[in-house]
Protein backbone atom coordinates (compact mmCIF):
# COMPACT_ATOMS: atom_id res chain seq x y z
CA UNK A 1 0.00 0.00 0.00
CA UNK A 2 1.11 3.24 -1.00
CA UNK A 3 0.57 6.68 1.35
CA UNK A 4 1.24 10.06 -0.06
CA UNK A 5 0.43 13.43 1.87
CA UNK A 6 0.12 16.80 0.56
CA UNK A 7 0.87 17.67 -2.30
CA UNK A 8 3.37 14.51 -2.78
CA UNK A 9 2.48 11.74 -5.69
CA UNK A 10 1.97 8.00 -4.99
CA UNK A 11 3.24 5.10 -7.15
CA UNK A 12 2.55 1.82 -7.03
CA UNK A 13 -0.91 0.30 -8.90
CA UNK A 14 -0.58 -2.92 -9.82
CA UNK A 15 0.30 -3.85 -13.66
CA UNK A 16 0.01 -6.68 -15.93
CA UNK A 17 -3.68 -6.60 -16.64
CA UNK A 18 -4.23 -8.16 -19.90
CA UNK A 19 -4.72 -5.49 -22.57
CA UNK A 20 -8.20 -6.52 -23.42
CA UNK A 21 -9.20 -6.08 -19.90
CA UNK A 22 -7.41 -2.51 -19.55
CA UNK A 23 -9.46 -1.60 -23.07
CA UNK A 24 -12.91 -2.62 -21.34
CA UNK A 25 -12.31 -1.01 -18.46
CA UNK A 26 -11.34 2.41 -19.70
CA UNK A 27 -14.60 2.01 -21.72
CA UNK A 28 -16.41 1.74 -18.89
CA UNK A 29 -14.64 4.36 -17.28
CA UNK A 30 -15.40 6.50 -20.24
CA UNK A 31 -19.00 5.88 -20.65
CA UNK A 32 -19.99 6.22 -16.83
CA UNK A 33 -18.25 9.81 -16.94
CA UNK A 34 -19.95 12.95 -16.04
CA UNK A 35 -21.36 15.70 -18.37
CA UNK A 36 -18.00 17.79 -18.67
CA UNK A 37 -17.69 21.54 -18.53
CA UNK A 38 -17.54 23.12 -22.08
CA UNK A 39 -14.17 22.89 -23.11
CA UNK A 40 -12.92 20.33 -20.47
CA UNK A 41 -11.65 16.67 -21.49
CA UNK A 42 -10.79 14.50 -18.30
CA UNK A 43 -8.11 12.04 -18.58
CA UNK A 44 -7.24 8.93 -16.94
CA UNK A 45 -4.47 8.46 -14.16
CA UNK A 46 -1.95 6.16 -15.53
CA UNK A 47 0.28 4.14 -13.59
CA UNK A 48 -0.84 5.91 -9.93
CA UNK A 49 0.65 9.04 -10.60
CA UNK A 50 -1.15 11.53 -9.82
CA UNK A 51 -0.59 15.75 -10.36
CA UNK A 52 0.55 17.71 -7.41
CA UNK A 53 -2.78 19.36 -7.46
CA UNK A 54 -6.20 18.54 -8.39
CA UNK A 55 -8.07 20.07 -11.41
CA UNK A 56 -11.81 19.60 -11.09
CA UNK A 57 -12.97 17.75 -14.61
CA UNK A 58 -9.64 16.85 -15.48
CA UNK A 59 -9.43 13.46 -14.07
CA UNK A 60 -11.35 10.35 -15.07
CA UNK A 61 -12.06 8.46 -12.17
CA UNK A 62 -11.09 4.59 -11.82
CA UNK A 63 -13.84 2.30 -11.55
CA UNK A 64 -12.62 1.04 -8.42
CA UNK A 65 -11.85 4.39 -7.08
CA UNK A 66 -13.39 6.12 -4.29
CA UNK A 67 -12.54 10.13 -4.56
CA UNK A 68 -13.48 12.81 -1.18
CA UNK A 69 -13.32 16.29 -1.48
CA UNK A 70 -13.57 18.38 1.93
CA UNK A 71 -16.59 20.42 0.87
CA UNK A 72 -16.26 22.33 4.63
CA UNK A 73 -14.38 21.86 7.42
CA UNK A 74 -14.47 24.79 10.18
CA UNK A 75 -16.95 26.15 12.73
CA UNK A 76 -20.31 27.90 12.75
CA UNK A 77 -18.88 31.34 12.60
CA UNK A 78 -17.29 30.42 9.32
CA UNK A 79 -14.45 32.10 7.53
CA UNK A 80 -13.07 32.50 3.94
CA UNK A 81 -10.97 29.34 4.02
CA UNK A 82 -12.72 27.62 6.48
CA UNK A 83 -16.61 27.28 5.78
CA UNK A 84 -19.01 24.50 7.61
CA UNK A 85 -19.16 20.77 7.66
CA UNK A 86 -19.76 19.28 4.47
CA UNK A 87 -18.17 16.02 2.82
CA UNK A 88 -17.97 14.96 -0.60
CA UNK A 89 -17.99 11.14 -1.96
CA UNK A 90 -17.43 10.42 -5.96
CA UNK A 91 -17.46 6.80 -6.57
CA UNK A 92 -16.28 4.96 -9.58
CA UNK A 93 -19.36 3.78 -10.54
CA UNK A 94 -20.89 7.15 -11.04
CA UNK A 95 -22.31 7.19 -7.43
CA UNK A 96 -22.29 10.67 -5.75
CA UNK A 97 -22.51 11.69 -2.12
CA UNK A 98 -23.20 14.50 0.66
CA UNK A 99 -22.61 14.27 4.01
CA UNK A 100 -23.65 17.40 5.65
CA UNK A 101 -24.18 20.50 4.08
CA UNK A 102 -23.51 23.19 6.42
CA UNK A 103 -23.60 27.00 5.80
CA UNK A 104 -21.23 28.01 3.24
CA UNK A 105 -20.08 24.38 1.80
CA UNK A 106 -22.31 24.96 -1.38
CA UNK A 107 -20.09 27.41 -2.85
CA UNK A 108 -17.43 24.96 -2.64
CA UNK A 109 -19.36 22.24 -4.21
CA UNK A 110 -20.03 24.56 -7.15
CA UNK A 111 -16.96 25.64 -7.22
CA UNK A 112 -15.85 22.31 -8.73
CA UNK A 113 -18.73 22.45 -11.76
CA UNK A 114 -20.11 19.21 -10.94
CA UNK A 115 -22.80 16.99 -13.08
CA UNK A 116 -25.48 18.30 -10.53
CA UNK A 117 -27.92 15.38 -12.10
CA UNK A 118 -25.85 12.91 -10.06
CA UNK A 119 -25.85 15.41 -6.89
CA UNK A 120 -29.32 14.15 -5.94
CA UNK A 121 -28.35 12.25 -2.01
CA UNK A 122 -27.54 14.33 0.95
CA UNK A 123 -27.21 12.50 4.51
CA UNK A 124 -27.84 14.44 7.50
CA UNK A 125 -25.56 13.90 10.55
CA UNK A 126 -27.83 16.54 12.84
CA UNK A 127 -29.57 19.43 11.98
CA UNK A 128 -27.08 22.38 13.55
CA UNK A 129 -27.19 25.07 11.08
CA UNK A 130 -23.48 24.14 10.26
CA UNK A 131 -24.07 20.78 8.89
CA UNK A 132 -27.69 21.58 7.03
CA UNK A 133 -27.80 25.71 6.81
CA UNK A 134 -26.65 25.37 2.84
CA UNK A 135 -29.74 22.77 2.24
CA UNK A 136 -31.84 25.23 0.76
CA UNK A 137 -29.07 26.30 -1.47
CA UNK A 138 -27.99 22.73 -2.65
CA UNK A 139 -31.82 22.64 -3.44
CA UNK A 140 -32.58 25.37 -5.24
CA UNK A 141 -29.65 25.59 -6.76
CA UNK A 142 -28.85 21.90 -7.77
CA UNK A 143 -32.11 21.98 -9.56
CA UNK A 144 -31.19 25.45 -11.71
CA UNK A 145 -27.63 23.67 -12.22
CA UNK A 146 -29.02 20.17 -13.68
CA UNK A 147 -31.01 18.41 -11.15
CA UNK A 148 -34.21 17.17 -12.79
CA UNK A 149 -35.26 14.62 -10.13
CA UNK A 150 -36.09 14.92 -6.55
CA UNK A 151 -33.04 15.74 -4.20
CA UNK A 152 -33.01 12.42 -1.59
CA UNK A 153 -32.64 14.00 2.02
CA UNK A 154 -31.58 10.85 4.12
CA UNK A 155 -31.42 12.14 7.93
CA UNK A 156 -32.56 10.90 11.92
CA UNK A 157 -34.98 11.40 13.97
CA UNK A 158 -35.14 13.47 17.24
CA UNK A 159 -36.47 13.25 20.57
CA UNK A 160 -39.54 14.50 19.67
CA UNK A 161 -41.11 14.73 15.82
CA UNK A 162 -40.27 18.51 15.43
CA UNK A 163 -36.93 18.13 16.02
CA UNK A 164 -36.25 15.31 13.32
CA UNK A 165 -34.99 15.68 9.53
CA UNK A 166 -38.46 14.92 8.28
CA UNK A 167 -40.04 18.23 10.30
CA UNK A 168 -36.91 20.04 9.67
CA UNK A 169 -37.54 19.38 5.59
CA UNK A 170 -40.82 20.08 5.43
CA UNK A 171 -40.36 23.36 7.59
CA UNK A 172 -38.24 24.73 5.51
CA UNK A 173 -39.76 23.91 2.13
CA UNK A 174 -43.00 25.82 3.01
CA UNK A 175 -40.98 29.00 4.20
CA UNK A 176 -39.12 28.77 0.56
CA UNK A 177 -42.19 28.18 -1.20
CA UNK A 178 -42.43 31.77 -3.29
CA UNK A 179 -38.98 30.48 -4.51
CA UNK A 180 -39.72 27.14 -5.50
CA UNK A 181 -42.75 28.81 -6.72
CA UNK A 182 -41.59 30.83 -9.26
CA UNK A 183 -39.10 28.62 -10.70
CA UNK A 184 -41.91 26.45 -11.48
CA UNK A 185 -42.07 26.14 -15.47
CA UNK A 186 -39.25 27.66 -16.59
CA UNK A 187 -36.93 24.52 -14.53
CA UNK A 188 -37.57 20.85 -14.59
CA UNK A 189 -40.67 19.79 -12.45
CA UNK A 190 -39.17 17.17 -10.66
CA UNK A 191 -36.12 18.92 -9.53
CA UNK A 192 -38.35 20.75 -7.03
CA UNK A 193 -39.34 17.91 -4.97
CA UNK A 194 -37.89 16.59 -1.96
CA UNK A 195 -37.82 12.97 -0.98
CA UNK A 196 -36.77 12.46 2.72
CA UNK A 197 -35.64 9.23 4.56
CA UNK A 198 -35.71 9.51 8.29
CA UNK A 199 -34.80 6.73 10.32
CA UNK A 200 -34.31 5.80 14.55
CA UNK A 201 -31.55 7.57 15.43
CA UNK A 202 -30.40 4.94 18.29
CA UNK A 203 -30.05 2.41 15.45
CA UNK A 204 -27.04 0.40 15.75
CA UNK A 205 -24.88 0.34 12.14
CA UNK A 206 -28.38 -0.55 10.32
CA UNK A 207 -29.16 0.15 6.79
CA UNK A 208 -29.97 3.80 5.58
CA UNK A 209 -29.41 3.26 2.30
CA UNK A 210 -28.23 0.05 0.06
CA UNK A 211 -28.44 0.63 -3.79
CA UNK A 212 -25.83 0.18 -6.98
CA UNK A 213 -23.50 -1.70 -4.85
CA UNK A 214 -23.38 1.23 -1.68
CA UNK A 215 -23.84 0.44 1.80
CA UNK A 216 -24.73 3.04 3.89
CA UNK A 217 -24.94 2.39 7.67
CA UNK A 218 -25.79 4.64 10.80
CA UNK A 219 -25.63 4.49 14.41
CA UNK A 220 -26.13 6.95 17.14
CA UNK A 221 -23.31 9.92 18.27
CA UNK A 222 -23.52 11.85 21.69
CA UNK A 223 -24.36 15.98 20.80
CA UNK A 224 -26.01 18.65 22.29
CA UNK A 225 -29.30 16.87 22.38
CA UNK A 226 -30.57 13.23 21.05
CA UNK A 227 -30.91 12.70 17.31
CA UNK A 228 -26.99 13.32 15.77
CA UNK A 229 -25.63 10.10 14.17
CA UNK A 230 -22.71 8.94 12.26
CA UNK A 231 -22.49 6.85 8.87
CA UNK A 232 -19.98 4.72 7.43
CA UNK A 233 -20.17 3.79 3.68
CA UNK A 234 -18.81 0.91 2.20
CA UNK A 235 -18.31 0.07 -1.57
CA UNK A 236 -15.99 -2.29 -3.69
CA UNK A 237 -14.22 -3.50 -0.64
CA UNK A 238 -13.49 -0.22 0.98
CA UNK A 239 -15.05 1.75 3.78
CA UNK A 240 -15.66 5.73 4.48
CA UNK A 241 -16.83 7.02 8.09
CA UNK A 242 -18.47 10.05 8.69
CA UNK A 243 -18.89 11.02 12.44
CA UNK A 244 -20.30 13.76 12.99
CA UNK A 245 -20.74 15.85 15.49
CA UNK A 246 -19.57 13.72 18.71
CA UNK A 247 -18.11 13.18 22.00
CA UNK A 248 -16.43 10.08 22.22
CA UNK A 249 -18.28 7.04 22.20
CA UNK A 250 -18.55 3.06 21.73
CA UNK A 251 -20.39 3.21 19.27
CA UNK A 252 -18.25 4.74 16.86
CA UNK A 253 -15.05 2.81 18.13
CA UNK A 254 -16.75 -0.21 17.19
CA UNK A 255 -18.40 0.68 13.74
CA UNK A 256 -15.94 2.64 12.45
CA UNK A 257 -13.73 -0.51 12.89
CA UNK A 258 -12.51 -1.31 9.30
CA UNK A 259 -12.48 2.21 7.72
CA UNK A 260 -9.84 3.54 4.94
CA UNK A 261 -11.09 6.64 5.69
CA UNK A 262 -12.19 7.13 9.15
CA UNK A 263 -13.85 11.09 9.63
CA UNK A 264 -14.19 12.44 12.85
CA UNK A 265 -14.11 15.88 14.55
CA UNK A 266 -10.95 17.30 16.18
CA UNK A 267 -12.33 20.26 18.10
CA UNK A 268 -9.68 22.87 19.72
CA UNK A 269 -8.49 21.54 22.79
CA UNK A 270 -9.96 24.06 25.66
CA UNK A 271 -7.31 26.57 26.14
CA UNK A 272 -7.27 27.62 22.23
CA UNK A 273 -10.86 27.58 22.28
CA UNK A 274 -10.81 29.75 24.80
CA UNK A 275 -8.19 32.33 23.37
CA UNK A 276 -9.50 31.59 19.72
CA UNK A 277 -13.13 33.23 20.94
CA UNK A 278 -12.52 35.07 24.18
CA UNK A 279 -14.42 32.48 25.86
CA UNK A 280 -13.97 31.94 29.37
CA UNK A 281 -12.05 28.80 29.96
CA UNK A 282 -14.79 27.02 31.85
CA UNK A 283 -17.68 27.29 29.07
CA UNK A 284 -14.39 26.62 26.24
CA UNK A 285 -14.07 23.32 28.81
CA UNK A 286 -17.54 22.09 28.19
CA UNK A 287 -17.81 23.06 24.52
CA UNK A 288 -14.60 21.02 23.83
CA UNK A 289 -14.84 18.33 25.51
CA UNK A 290 -18.82 17.59 26.93
CA UNK A 291 -20.32 18.48 23.30
CA UNK A 292 -17.50 18.07 20.83
CA UNK A 293 -14.20 15.79 21.02
CA UNK A 294 -10.82 17.83 21.93
CA UNK A 295 -7.76 16.60 19.96
CA UNK A 296 -6.10 14.50 22.51
CA UNK A 297 -9.29 12.31 22.68
CA UNK A 298 -9.69 12.17 18.56
CA UNK A 299 -6.20 10.47 19.09
CA UNK A 300 -7.64 7.94 21.74
CA UNK A 301 -10.57 7.22 19.36
CA UNK A 302 -8.24 6.88 16.45
CA UNK A 303 -5.97 4.82 18.06
CA UNK A 304 -9.05 1.77 19.09
CA UNK A 305 -10.52 2.23 15.29
CA UNK A 306 -6.94 2.04 13.52
CA UNK A 307 -7.64 3.42 10.24
CA UNK A 308 -5.58 3.51 7.14
CA UNK A 309 -6.21 7.46 7.36
CA UNK A 310 -7.66 8.95 10.27
CA UNK A 311 -9.23 12.46 9.05
CA UNK A 312 -9.71 15.23 11.60
CA UNK A 313 -12.19 18.28 10.81
CA UNK A 314 -13.92 21.30 12.49
CA UNK A 315 -11.84 23.97 13.06
CA UNK A 316 -10.09 26.82 11.64
CA UNK A 317 -6.61 25.93 10.81
CA UNK A 318 -4.71 29.35 11.46
CA UNK A 319 -1.14 28.34 12.46
CA UNK A 320 -2.15 28.40 16.21
CA UNK A 321 -4.72 26.14 15.74
CA UNK A 322 -3.34 23.59 13.82
CA UNK A 323 -0.03 23.48 16.07
CA UNK A 324 -2.73 22.96 19.06
CA UNK A 325 -4.77 20.39 17.71
CA UNK A 326 -1.47 18.86 16.23
CA UNK A 327 0.11 18.44 19.51
CA UNK A 328 -3.25 16.82 21.11
CA UNK A 329 -3.57 14.26 18.52
CA UNK A 330 -0.20 13.45 18.69
CA UNK A 331 -0.39 12.83 22.01
CA UNK A 332 -2.57 9.91 21.63
CA UNK A 333 -2.40 8.58 18.68
CA UNK A 334 0.95 8.17 15.87
CA UNK A 335 -1.09 6.62 12.45
CA UNK A 336 -1.62 8.10 9.49
CA UNK A 337 -3.20 11.75 9.74
CA UNK A 338 -4.79 14.46 8.00
CA UNK A 339 -6.25 17.39 9.26
CA UNK A 340 -8.78 18.19 6.79
CA UNK A 341 -9.28 22.07 5.40
CA UNK A 342 -11.53 23.22 2.89
CA UNK A 343 -11.51 21.68 -0.73
CA UNK A 344 -8.26 18.89 0.58
CA UNK A 345 -9.29 16.02 -2.02
CA UNK A 346 -8.73 12.26 -0.99
CA UNK A 347 -8.06 9.94 -3.85
CA UNK A 348 -8.60 6.06 -2.54
CA UNK A 349 -8.16 2.58 -4.11
CA UNK A 350 -7.48 -0.65 -2.46
CA UNK A 351 -4.12 0.23 -3.16
CA UNK A 352 -3.16 3.95 -2.83
CA UNK A 353 -4.10 6.90 -0.88
CA UNK A 354 -3.33 9.65 -2.09
CA UNK A 355 -4.19 13.64 -0.29
CA UNK A 356 -4.17 16.51 -2.26
CA UNK A 357 -4.93 20.27 -2.44
CA UNK A 358 -7.85 21.30 -4.88
CA UNK A 359 -7.26 24.40 -7.29
CA UNK A 360 -10.44 26.36 -8.25
CA UNK A 361 -11.12 29.38 -10.00
CA UNK A 362 -13.20 31.57 -8.04
CA UNK A 363 -15.20 33.26 -10.94
CA UNK A 364 -15.68 29.62 -12.69
CA UNK A 365 -18.84 29.70 -14.69
CA UNK A 366 -21.95 27.63 -13.59
CA UNK A 367 -21.87 23.90 -14.62
CA UNK A 368 -22.86 22.42 -17.98
CA UNK A 369 -26.24 21.02 -17.79
CA UNK A 370 -27.51 17.60 -19.89
CA UNK A 371 -29.96 16.73 -22.56
CA UNK A 372 -32.10 15.15 -20.22
CA UNK A 373 -32.37 17.86 -18.28
CA UNK A 374 -33.32 20.33 -21.45
CA UNK A 375 -36.17 17.82 -22.11
CA UNK A 376 -37.50 16.89 -18.91
CA UNK A 377 -41.14 18.08 -18.31
CA UNK A 378 -41.87 21.54 -17.49
CA UNK A 379 -45.19 22.78 -16.13
CA UNK A 380 -46.24 26.29 -17.03
CA UNK A 381 -43.95 29.44 -16.28
CA UNK A 382 -45.52 31.86 -13.92
CA UNK A 383 -45.87 35.54 -13.48
CA UNK A 384 -46.84 38.31 -11.36
CA UNK A 385 -51.05 39.48 -11.33
CA UNK A 386 -52.85 41.89 -13.63
CA UNK A 387 -52.53 44.25 -11.04
CA UNK A 388 -48.51 43.94 -10.98
CA UNK A 389 -48.41 43.57 -14.44
CA UNK A 390 -50.01 46.95 -14.90
CA UNK A 391 -47.21 48.26 -13.45
CA UNK A 392 -44.83 48.22 -16.44
CA UNK A 393 -43.43 51.41 -17.54
CA UNK A 394 -44.42 51.92 -21.03
CA UNK A 395 -40.82 53.60 -21.62
CA UNK A 396 -39.23 50.36 -22.55
CA UNK A 397 -39.97 47.29 -25.05
CA UNK A 398 -38.08 43.97 -24.00
CA UNK A 399 -36.44 42.34 -27.22
CA UNK A 400 -38.87 39.75 -29.22
CA UNK A 401 -38.95 36.21 -27.96
CA UNK A 402 -36.35 33.83 -30.21
CA UNK A 403 -37.92 30.79 -31.46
Amino acid sequence: MNLSFGRLTTFGLVFGLMSTIVASTVAHRVEAQDIMPAGRTAVEIKDGVYPATYFPNTEILGADEMRITALGTGMPNQTKAAVSISFFVELGNGDKFLFDIGTGSTGNLFSLRPDFSKIDKVFFSHLHVDHVGDFMGLHVGGWLSGRYTPLRIFGPSGATPELGTKYYVESMQKAYAWDLQTRAGALPDAGAKLDVTEFDYMQENEVVYDENGVTIRSWPAIHSLDGSVSYSLEWNGLKYVFGGDTYPNSWYVKYAKGADIASHEAFLPPKALAEYFGWSLKQATYVSTRIHTEPAAFGKVMSAVGPRMALGYHSVLSPENYQAILEGVRSTYDGPLTLSRDLQVINLTKDNLITREVSVDDYALPPSVGQAYIDAPRSEEKSPSDKVNAGKWGGYTPPAMPD
